[in-house]
């Protein structure tokens, strides 16, 4: 934290204009170093040029000044905003190195010292990582909103009431002889019970959130020749799998990821299902039953012209698609045709099958859900952790039980923002009961 970092905060490569960071007590001597700027105007930008050590210009840039604490950091930060040729950046980051307390920046070390000064907790800090990775408008918003602090503001609420019904569990049982309330115990269960049924109900969001952040998984299966890589074909808008007449031609799994309806979807053509006629085959036959039983929906295509288009499926996997689509509806139907009808070669239908999926993918998700919902894997763990330590403070009969459970519940919830701190519970103690007066 003593040292000055820089880096390139743009994205590599040439570009209209690059942004190089600086942030640390000696971002000021850097300006001045580079700018020849004693002082800068906060939060404007400034035409400047920049110069080298020897003198020699660099560029023209616009110089931002933004005194700590009032800076993303939260300390001392500058920002030059140059033009983006290589020479440029390179020519700059070479300038700023030799300055006394300057280095180059570690991976995500802007972010985490504003994490350490407080200018955002965790969950923050990970949405800004999920908001520059965002690649549709269900992932921007969902991260835009915890970026907010949706997120924080939930668990810090939770904390905070778990705080207080520890204060008066803990007074009682460290400060008995003082004028207490008698139902201080059965308070902080009210307390507890309330928030356990809370976090209940947040758990239990089939996984929506950890969807739109890495994507949907859809899992095309179906008899050889059926056309599924050129349904996969069709759905990406170009040619990725091989397409061939020859049964067997899919043999390994192969994904695109797709934006459908503004979400994520990670699509696989899989190997034909049938009875495999080598080792090979027999593997990547094995490989699509796998992926499809891992994915959040499988889309059965059928050859809608066979005269047996279930002939050789494994039992079972007509009842437990997802979706059921009949292709080649351009040609006679020799059976029955119990779902979406589509033609790949004319594509006709292909519009309704998009639909369907989107469909299903909203459904999955519930996007009629207007409460934060979780996002991380490492969020939902500390959950479950902090839901166990409540069970267990419910089920306890004395109350130094009851306040350890609770204890470790606080705990578990403040690891999700970085918040843990028990100078907070003295705080609190001290403020409602006034011991010591």
């Amino acid at each position: 934290m003593s040292d000055t970092i820089f880096a390139l905060s743009s994205a590599p490569g040439r570009a209209g204009v690059a942004v190089i960071r600086v942030s640390g007590p000696m971002a000021q001597a850097c300006v001045l170093a580079l700018a020849r700027r004693r002082e800068l105007r906060p939060r404007a930008a400034s035409l400047c040029e920049l110069r080298d050590a020897k003198g020699e210009a660099i560029d023209q840039a616009l110089v931002l000044w933004f005194p700590g604490p009032a800076s993303f950091s939260g300390e001392d930060m500058a920002e030059f905003h140059v033009h983006g040729g290589r020479a440029v950046v390179r020519r700059v980051l070479e300038s700023l190195a030799p300055i006394s307390g300057c280095r180059p920046a570690e991976p995500g070390e802007f972010t985490r010292r504003a994490v350490e000064n407080g200018k955002l907790d965790l969950t923050q800090a990970e949405a800004l990582a999920d908001l520059i990775d965002a690649e549709t408008e269900a992932q921007r918003r969902q991260s835009l909103r915890q970026y907010g602090g949706a997120l924080s503001l939930l668990y810090e609420g939770w904390r905070e009431r778990l705080i207080g019904a520890l204060a008066w569990v803990e007074a009682g049982i460290d400060f008995s002889d003082e004028e207490l309330p008698e139902d201080v115990l059965a308070r902080s269960r009210a307390i507890l019970t309330e928030i356990r049924k809370e976090i209940q109900i947040h758990l239990d969001d089939s996984g929506s959130g950890e969807i739109i952040r890495e994507g949907f998984y859809l899992t095309v299966v179906g008899p050889p020749n059926a056309g599924k890589s050129s349904l996969v074909n069709a759905l990406a808008r170009r040619d990725l799998a091989i397409v061939a007449e020859v049964a067997g031609t899919t043999r390994d799994i192969i994904e695109v990821k797709l934006d459908l309806g503004g979400y994520s979807v990670i699509v696989a053509d899989t190997a034909g299902l049938r009875q495999a006629a080598d080792a090979v085959e027999s593997e990547g036959v094995r490989r699509a039953l796998a992926r499809a039983e891992a994915s959040d929906l499988v889309l059965l295509l059928l050859d809608g012209s066979a005269r047996d288009p279930l002939k050789g499926l494994p039992p079972g996997i007509a009842e437990s698609a997802s979706l059921t689509v009949w292709n080649k509806s351009d040609l006679p139907s020799a059976s029955p045709r119990h779902g979406l009808c589509l033609s790949l070669k004319s594509g006709a239908g292909l519009e309704a099958v998009l639909a369907a999926i989107a469909s299903k993918v909203a459904e999955k998700i519930d996007v009629s859900r207007e409460a934060p919902v979780l996002t991380r894997a490492r969020h939902r763990h500390a959950l479950e952790q902090a839901l166990g330590c409540l069970e267990r403070a419910l089920s306890a009969d004395e109350a130094e039980l009851f306040a350890e459970d609770l204890r470790l519940a606080v705990r578990a919830i403040g690891r999700i923002t970085g918040r843990v701190d028990v100078e907070e519970l003295l705080d609190v103690v001290f403020r409602e009961f006034c011991i010591g007066k």
